[in-house]
């Protein structure tokens, strides 16, 4: 076979000195035409510079195009030879060329559309019984053709096999109801360039497709696709399809440059050969650095593409391309067509044919057809994938067939419509060459892809098969050598894999490329959600980078703690100091100073203030709502206990001082119910700790935001009025002692009862100034030492300004201790300033 291979492309050679008919052999009439609609030749002339609608012609031969249309013609004579299919039919083909330019082909589709017979188009209200001039049409190849002839021939319900499209907007039935495909959708491409990416572990590509339906709709569908598979797109862009515009060069180095700045080394390329060829040339005229180009079946295999200068400096070549099948006796006929159109006779007899679909039809349907040679087609001949346009005429054929109602003898002879085939290719399987087909809901085929690795041997390139994808990617990656500096698979990632404990967080505006970053306190990584931190619950923690929470330990002020025992300590001294001058006072209660400070009133004050240093014990250890609510009230009590005692005191001072005259029978008066006055003092502050009580006591708070891993136990003040009603009236006793008291002049020969008081009352009102704005804002186990510090503090203060210097007296200055001392500066002392006056 080979032999005779090589010697009928040896007389091809030297028969392309002169034309032949080859241009003639597209059209043959028939029982039923099929109409076909191939890329002859590319570069269509006059299209921007077009004024009016005149005819649009191609420049350059495409060879894959001309493949195509004779396996059309191979196809339909094989069937017309045929005894099981169609017996006693025969098939007619119609083929135009597109020239891959969407107006071009609408001109043989509205032919296709004229009524059988006539060169016009019938408008009608219903076209059930409407004959066109074709039954069926096969093609076009590329998508935007197809969306631009799908929606005529779909109004029409002419049935429309595609042997290329692969727009996934084609894939509705409702918009398009008559159009089919022998080829997968680009989503199931799509598909298979995801799995690739992912078997390498690749995230971080760039995606460049051409700027026609084909390469904007892959890009969207895989842009779609991506983002649930954890792949990053750096960089997005487009290849202009004119390549004469003078902006394209422009455009092609901008959007290399923008590739060099992402620093991917994956590169996926959806475009057809030629702006992929553009693309190629100009990576290497920019040096740019070998990467890893994934292609598919429209560029992989384009010998334009492979024969780009220097293209093996590129760096690794994968793509897909669609798994088809060998179809049996077509290099042969092609072989033998090309010896039969030199041929004086056959040529006659092919233009009589030819003639007979109608003298009046566009004749030029491949102009460079008559100049080709077998030896200029013959190396894409062996390429180029050919079953998709076979598989398309059999699909019509059998469709036809059943809906003659033929047997394996003869097919009856039956008006047929166009739009009754579409039930049958939507239905029934068929068969070619041994091999089943069946167009699914979506009008598509399910073939497959096969992965292809370009082998550089020699400057010889081989397109070998190294993967196979049919719903699952299968690799065979010790055929693949990568073309990098140490041979190895190259890595392209925008994110690492990240450890336990860590989550992903967006880097840049790239929103699926990823950084990873520890997870902060009190948050822990779950491994049912990687891309956040999980929060712990309020009463557990977490260590920074945590798989893990913990439970938080109770935080207060506990008694073994170094400043819990200082307090402690503190407070024994102060309670041992005040029993101490309760003792000095009780064994000197009959001395005129002690009666002059109070006497017995003074014991009960001191022992007020006893009990308000032991109440520092309520703060210590951990708290509760019982012991938050005596807190407060035992402080009140207490505190009031002893201003009652100044009060009663600043008022005989009042007295003396204010209104002398009035003095002997006011302070007789006082005196004598000075208990009684006390115990209203007391009355009052016990009715407000009701009040209190029943407004909103403190009661205890679990803070769990203070602290990271503790819970803080705090006495939580629920109503602030409640708090300051109850405290208030400590201080309005306080504020009204130093009315009575801070005005009053010391005499040198005369013991001051009333500065004492006053001292006293001051040092009461700083501490609980500092104390307010602690309490109110301290968050932590401070807050209980605040008080206890507040609580000490006004302790010491009292007994250091008003019962130390009697103290002193007392044991060190005993000689003062006198009724003339002590009692002249309240009794006698203004008197003698009226009588001055």
């Amino acid at each position: 076979m080979v032999p005779a291979l090589l010697l009928c492309l040896a007389l091809g050679w030297a028969a392309a000195l002169k034309p032949s008919c080859l241009s003639a052999q597209f059209s043959r009439p028939g029982d039923y035409i099929l109409g076909g609609l191939f890329p002859f030749g590319t570069d269509a002339t006059n299209l921007t510079a077009r004024a009016e609608p005149s005819l649009v012609g191609c420049e350059r031969l495409f060879a894959d195009g001309l493949i195509w249309a004779l396996a059309m013609k191979f196809a339909i004579e094989e069937i017309n030879n045929s005894t099981s299919l169609l017996p006693g039919v025969r098939l007619g083909y119609d083929m135009y060329d597109t020239c891959l330019e969407p107006l071009v082909a609408l001109q043989p589709s509205l032919l296709f559309l004229t009524r059988q017979g006539t060169r016009g188009i019938e408008v009608r209200c219903n076209y059930s019984d409407y004959q066109p001039r074709v039954t069926a049409v096969i093609g076009p190849h590329k998508s935007d053709l197809c969306l631009a002839t799908a929606q005529l021939f779909s109004f029409f319900l002419i049935p429309q096999v595609s042997y290329g499209s692969s727009s996934e907007q084609l894939s509705d039935p409702e918009l398009y109801p008559s159009f089919y495909r022998t080829v997968p959708s680009e989503k199931s491409l799509v598909e298979a360039v995801v799995q690739l990416v992912n078997k390498f572990g690749w995230n971080w590509i760039a995606t460049i497709g051409s700027d026609d339906e084909y390469g904007r709709g892959a890009q969207v569908q895989f842009s779609s696709v991506a983002g649930d598979h954890s792949i990053c797109i750096a960089f997005e862009g487009t290849i202009p399809t004119d390549l004469t515009d003078p902006q394209a060069t422009a455009h092609l180095q901008d959007t290399i440059t923008a590739i060099n700045k992402t620093k991917v080394n994956i590169i996926i390329l959806f475009a057809y050969n030629k702006p992929a060829q553009a693309l190629l040339r100009h990576s290497i005229r920019m040096g740019l650095s070998k990467k890893v180009w994934i292609g598919t079946e429209a560029w992989i295999l384009s010998d334009t593409a492979a024969a780009v200068p220097h293209v093996q400096s590129i760096g690794t070549v994968l793509g897909f391309i669609i798994k088809t099948g060998p179809v049996p006796g077509f290099q042969e006929y092609v072989t033998d067509l090309f010896t039969s159109v030199q041929q004086e006779d056959f040529c006659q007899e092919s233009r009589e044919a030819s003639q007979l679909l109608g003298s009046d039809a566009p004749h030029a349907r491949c102009r460079p057809c008559d100049h080709v040679s077998l030896g200029d087609i013959w190396p894409t001949l062996s390429l180029s994938q050919v079953q998709p346009v076979h598989v398309a005429v059999y699909s019509v054929a059998h469709a036809l067939h059943r809906a003659l109602g033929c047997t394996h003898q003869a097919c009856p002879t039956a008006p047929i419509r166009s739009w009754q085939l579409l039930h049958f290719m939507n239905t029934f399987p068929f068969q070619v060459n041994g091999q089943s087909f069946r167009f699914d809901q979506a009008h598509g085929t399910h073939t497959g892809y096969k992965l292809i690795f370009w082998s550089w041997k020699n400057n010889s390139l081989t397109y070998l098969p190294v993967g196979d994808y049919e719903g699952s990617l299968d690799i065979n990656s010790s055929l693949i050598h990568f073309h990098t500096a140490d041979q190895k698979e190259p890595t392209s990632e925008c994110m690492k894999h990240c450890e336990p404990g860590q989550v992903r967080e967006i880097k840049g505006f790239h929103l699926c490329c990823y950084d990873c970053t520890d997870c902060p306190e009190n948050t822990f990584w779950s491994r049912t959600e990687s891309s956040t931190c999980t929060p712990c619950l309020q009463r557990q923690w977490s260590p920074a980078r945590s798989t893990q929470c913990y439970e938080r330990s109770h935080r207060y002020l506990r008694w073994s703690e170094p400043l819990a025992l200082a307090l402690l300590t503190l407070m024994a001294i102060t309670t041992a100091l005040a029993c101490l001058i309760a003792l000095l006072f009780l064994r000197n209660l009959q001395t005129p100073l002690v009666q002059a400070s109070g006497g017995r009133l003074s014991l009960f004050a001191l022992l007020g203030l006893g009990l308000l240093c032991l109440s520092c014990c309520l703060y210590v250890g951990e708290p509760s709502d019982r012991l938050c609510t005596a807190q407060q009230v035992l402080h009140a009590l207490c505190l009031t206990g002893c201003f009652s005692t100044f009060f009663v005191k600043s008022l005989e001072i009042t007295l003396v001082t204010e209104f002398p005259r009035c003095a002997p029978r006011l302070l007789r008066w006082v005196t004598e119910r000075a208990w009684l006055l006390v115990s209203l003092c007391l009355l009052t502050e016990c009715s407000l700790c009701c009040c209190y009580l029943l407004l909103g006591p403190d009661s205890l708070l679990p803070d769990y935001k203070s602290l990271p891993r503790e819970v803080l136990l705090v006495c939580h003040t629920q109503s602030w009025g409640a708090f300051v009603l109850l405290h208030g009236y400590n201080g309005c006793l306080a504020f009204i002692c130093l009315l009575g008291t801070f005005m009053v002049q010391s005499h040198g020969k005369k013991y001051n009862m009333a500065r004492g008081i006053t001292f006293a009352i001051l040092i009461y009102f700083i501490t609980c100034i500092f104390f307010l704005a602690f309490f109110a804002t301290l968050k932590s186990v401070l807050r209980s030492v605040t008080q206890i510090c507040t609580i000490l503090t006004t302790s010491l203060g009292i007994l250091g300004t008003y019962y130390i210097p009697k103290c002193y007296i007392i044991l060190l200055k005993p000689d003062l201790n006198t009724e003339d001392y002590c009692q002249y500066s309240i009794k006698e002392e203004p008197e003698e300033d009226s009588a001055r006056q």
